[in-house]
């Protein structure tokens, strides 16, 4: 078996080098979803592969093929989950004693030079959401917010060219 094959192709991979970092609940929804597909999903589809089995000529079952592809599926996903989780270093970071600094867990306020003000917060490359404001620890503004303090002004690496943008303010879970 090649290792490419546990890889979600749509996963974004650790840093070399780097720690999979995360938060408890984005921990906590990996192992809610690698449970589910192996207790729920994954015996669900055996049993219609094993009844579609029953039913003669392979070739030309339907229920049998995407049966047998999606049970490939879920095991390359499982896989992909379990290394993941084997690897995480679960973070909480409402326990962040430099509050001034931007760092894992943090929410920041930025301002770009276009007066526009955008609010992310740093999370784990598995557990980051765009859709509800979260940004990969190694995506770049991520990158360039790390370590700065309200005030700030990093510089943000874009397609576009480089861009100046300001910290305007830091949250920290509990805080």
């Amino acid at each position: 078996m090649n290792d490419d094959d546990d890889e979600d192709e749509g996963a974004p991979p650790i840093p070399a080098g780097g720690k999979n970092y995360m938060t408890q609940a984005g921990y906590d929804r990996m192992r809610a979803e690698l449970h589910a597909l192996m207790r729920v999903e994954r015996p669900k589809v055996v049993e219609i592969v094993h009844w579609a089995a029953g039913n003669g000529d392979r070739s030309e079952n339907g229920d049998y093929l995407y049966g047998k592809k999606r049970l490939r599926e879920i095991d390359r996903r499982a896989r992909f989950l379990t290394k993941r989780l084997e690897i995480a270093e679960v973070v909480d970071p409402a326990a962040q004693t430099q509050r001034d600094r931007v760092y894992f867990g943090a929410t920041v306020t930025y301002a770009t030079e276009r007066d526009e003000e955008r609010t992310v917060t740093i999370l784990g490359v598995d557990e980051a959401d765009i859709s509800r404001g979260e940004v990969s620890l190694s995506s770049p503004i991520a990158r360039a917010l790390l370590r700065a303090r309200v005030g700030d002004t990093p510089r943000l690496h874009t397609p576009a060219g480089p861009e100046e943008i300001e910290v305007v303010a830091i949250v920290y879970p509990g805080g």
